[in-house]
């Protein structure tokens, strides 16, 4: 079993910035790849950024630029660094690992609204 807790979500201005971190515990060993996604209100959850044991990353087009993700291994902890937010950025974040499985936090609210 693969556990995550998110943290650092809340209400922000438009061009503003908030780091998400998402810690790992349980079979760290069988997690190939982390990621975050996204749910706004009547919308599917999508991803947002994914980043690999081995650091290679790609991001979703609408946060290329804007959005960075980066993984402590040592730590078991991934990040999610969000510049030049937008209202359209609104939504529930949750982390997500890929191992034999998929195991997903229990999400953190972000809001971006003046």
């Amino acid at each position: 079993q693969v556990q995550l807790v998110e943290s650092g979500g809340g209400l922000v201005q438009p061009g503003g910035s908030l780091r998400l971190s998402c810690v790992a515990s349980g079979l760290i060993s069988s997690i190939y790849a982390m990621g975050w996604y996204r749910q706004a209100p009547g919308k599917q959850r999508e991803l947002v950024a994914r980043i690999t044991n081995g650091g290679v990353a790609n991001n979703a087009d609408s946060v290329k630029g804007r959005f960075t993700i980066s993984r402590d291994n040592a730590k078991n902890i991934v990040y999610l660094e969000m510049a030049d937010l937008k209202p359209e950025d609104t939504a529930v974040y949750y982390c997500n690992a890929e191992h034999w499985g998929v195991s997903w936090g229990q999400g953190t609210q972000v809001t971006v609204s003046a």
